[in-house]
């Protein structure tokens, strides 16, 4: 019985210690010093080996200028624990407080002095400085610890304080220095490194970036560094450098080609098809796995498919699939080829029915619930192309249930809203697309955003949604390809509802659907009305972008380019157009650095 009695109580004790300790910190997170030093005293007084009960105690007295306490309680706690070398910092800090600079001195010489004889020190000294914010003692620690043994490793530690001190050139010198030392640090580096350097090339911390990773570069050839300048390239979305790179790595180490085949989709998935098709074409030089060799020549079509013009090119491609059709058959190890064969026949060569039984054979080869329901994604889309709303929304609600939480369940709603809104159910597309605004994917949110606003703003006051179901069938017809009657129809809803909400909407998507059959001219009437219609409307700072690509790609006229992007620069900080808007104003003016 006794027994069990002391060990209540030592239960007790304990709990009461820990609630004692959490009320402590709260009070000293929250500012209020003078309870948590009643506190921290008697939590002390119990367990003095605790550090960070001395160290909150200590911090407590210097806060309330209690400086008599803190001296005290630093020659006691120095005189009982005179291992603790990191206390000379502390009492050198405790005079600085006080405005007594030299004696504060004195004593961090008298913590560095240890390090000269035990190199180890420097982490305990640098981290002692560290917590009093006194960075350039706390460098000198690490710093000097490395030099006396160059086996430690503490450059992250002297890289995340030049960045306290926004040095960003030894920051990056540290990190790198990291990867010189060890390759595994690569990821580390790139994670850290990644914090202050943005997709513009030309911004300040990626020019110093690339300049210091290229000088080591030339000094020692290493991995790390040709991956960590195709990380950047790729950032910068500079992907053909980022390719010479990673052609660079595989020459040097050609175990797999994995990352130049990830660089070939992040490039073809950002319309950089001639990269791609670099990519990709390498990988087929270069390989004889065939996983690889399919993949490679999925992506080539769909770059041949992107960039067809004409007829010839187009049966080209047709070919081309035919010919892996036979040598790789129908079967599952060619249903990506499958898809991409399926959406060729209905958006390149208008012929859905062909493409809808190639998926329903497919269907039944797929071999997991993910790649079913993909396909069952892909004959919804071909359904809605031959105007079959009711089939599609049937696909696309199976994977929402087959699926449920995953992203492809969250694509799945999307296509039920806009399939929806396609046939003129505008309030269940609303309350589809009113979850999916917190879509954990950005482009989903960003779609089902603009859906919902253009449905919304254009149900109000027109309780048979007229101009709207008229809007929606020439989205159809742009969605179908037929591009001029998408037009027409779009012509018909300006003619009819002049002045209306839907007018702003119904001239940018003119617009777009005449730069995409080449009509520049035409595009550009579009857009300069649209920004004469409202200065301040939502669709104002696209519309200017849009020029200035015009201007730049199709209509040769650089100094009206410059003008467009100025104009987002100046006018429009918090456009989502605005770092490109940059890069490409400084690219045009002639100031781009390589």
């Amino acid at each position: 019985m006794p027994s069990k009695i002391i060990v209540l109580f030592f239960l007790i004790s304990s709990f009461c210690s820990a609630q004692n300790a959490n009320l402590a910190n709260m009070y000293f997170e929250r500012g209020d010093y003078v309870l948590a030093k009643s506190l921290y005293e008697q939590l002390y007084k119990k367990n003095d080996v605790r550090r960070d009960y001395f160290k909150r105690l200590l911090s407590c007295y210097q806060a309330l200028e209690n400086y008599e306490e803190a001296t005290s309680l630093l020659i006691k706690h120095q005189k009982k624990f005179r291992d603790q070398t990191n206390l000379w910092v502390e009492i050198g800090y405790n005079f600085q407080l006080q405005g007594k600079t030299e004696e504060a001195e004195i004593n961090y010489e008298k913590a560095l002095k240890y390090i000269e004889n035990d190199p180890y020190q420097g982490n305990v000294m640098g981290r002692a400085f560290e917590e009093n914010h006194l960075t350039d003692y706390a460098l000198r620690s690490y710093k000097r610890a490395m030099e006396l043994n160059p086996q430690l490793n503490l450059d992250l530690n002297v890289a995340y304080l030049y960045g306290e001190k926004a040095d960003i050139e030894n920051m990056f010198d540290s990190y790198l220095n990291l990867v010189e030392k060890n390759e595994k640090y690569y990821a580390t580096v790139q994670r850290y490194a990644g914090r202050f350097i943005t997709d513009d090339s030309e911004d300040p911390n990626n020019v110093l970036f690339r300049k210091l990773v290229l000088k080591r570069l030339q000094k020692t050839p290493n991995n790390s560094w040709n991956k960590l300048l195709s990380w950047l390239f790729t950032q910068q979305k500079d992907y053909n450098k980022a390719l010479v790179q990673e052609k660079a790595l595989f020459k040097r180490n050609s175990e797999n080609l994995f990352r130049i085949e990830e660089l070939g989709d992040i490039a073809f998935y950002d319309n950089d098809y001639v990269t791609a098709q670099e990519a990709f074409s390498y990988v087929l030089e270069n390989t004889k796995d065939q996983n690889s060799i399919l993949n490679a020549h999925y992506y080539l079509l769909n770059v041949a498919i992107k960039t067809a013009v004409t007829k010839k090119e187009i049966q080209t491609v047709e070919e081309q699939f035919q010919e892996l059709f036979t040598e790789y058959g129908r079967t599952f190890t060619t249903l990506d080829l499958q898809m991409a064969y399926a959406d060729f026949l209905t958006f390149t060569k208008n012929k859905p029915e062909k493409a809808i039984v190639i998926l329903k054979d497919a269907l039944k080869e797929t071999t997991s619930d993910y790649q079913h329901g993909n396909f069952k994604l892909k004959l919804g889309d071909v359904l809605v192309y031959t105007n079959r709303f009711n089939e599609a929304l049937i696909n696309y609600s199976q994977v929402q249930t087959d699926l449920k939480n995953s992203s492809l369940a969250q694509t799945a709603r999307f296509k039920v809203a806009q399939t929806s809104y396609f046939k003129g159910d505008f309030k269940w597309a609303l309350s589809q697309l009113k979850v999916l605004k917190k879509s954990t994917s950005q482009l989903i949110a960003n779609d089902a955003l603009e859906l919902h606003l253009l449905i919304s703003d254009n149900i109000i006051g027109d309780t048979l949604h007229t101009s709207l179901k008229m809007y929606a069938k020439a989205d159809v017809l742009a969605y179908q390809n037929k591009t001029q009657a998408a037009i027409d129809t779009l012509n018909a809803v300006l003619k009819k509802f002049k002045g209306g909400a839907i007018e702003d909407e119904t001239i940018y998507k003119q617009a777009e659907l005449y730069t995409k059959i080449k009509k520049y001219n035409l595009a550009e009437g579009n857009y300069l009305q649209l920004i004469e219609l409202d200065k301040t409307g939502i669709l104002v700072d696209n519309s200017y972008f849009k020029l200035a690509e015009l201007y730049q790609n199709n209509l040769n006229n650089r100094d009206k380019a410059k003008e467009m992007y100025q104009k987002i620069i100046f006018e429009f900080p918090n456009s989502i157009y605005l770092v490109e808007a940059r890069k490409q104003f400084r690219k045009l003016r002639g100031d781009v650095l390589n």
